[in-house]
């Protein structure tokens, strides 16, 4: 898990003089979206690449829940509840799929990715 904060953190610190905060979540959803996209559309080639791209996606909502959590972070509290429900069925659903793999589950990931993406970039 360390090396997922690693990464988010070395992302985040090489980007700050160039995007935004909410650019660069917006980014690693999309990151993360797009590799599971990527396995979804070529199960038979990629699908060993599943628990790394489920890993991947749950390190990040695990770091978004505790930016939502934090004491200083002003979202009203109804965005605050919402974002921590996408992020219980996020999970919920990760360990749905690594219990039973399947490329037709990953589409909820996917979409919930890119529409939270598109929130966070004004669309």
């Amino acid at each position: 898990m360390q090396n997922g904060f690693s990464a988010y953190a070395a992302a985040a610190k090489s980007a700050q003089s160039t995007v935004s905060p909410r650019e660069l979540e917006a980014s690693l959803l999309i990151k993360a979206a797009m590799r599971l996209q990527a396995i979804a559309d070529d199960w038979i080639g990629r699908a060993r690449e599943l628990d790394d791209a489920l890993g991947y996606n749950r390190k990040l909502w695990t770091l978004l829940v505790s930016a939502v959590i934090a004491e200083d972070n002003p979202l009203p509290v109804d965005i605050k509840r919402n974002i921590l429900g996408l992020a219980n069925f996020i999970f919920n659903q990760t360990f749905r799929i690594a219990a039973a793999p399947a490329p037709e589950a990953l589409g909820s990931l996917i979409q919930i990715n890119r529409d939270i993406a598109a929130g966070l970039r004004g669309r």
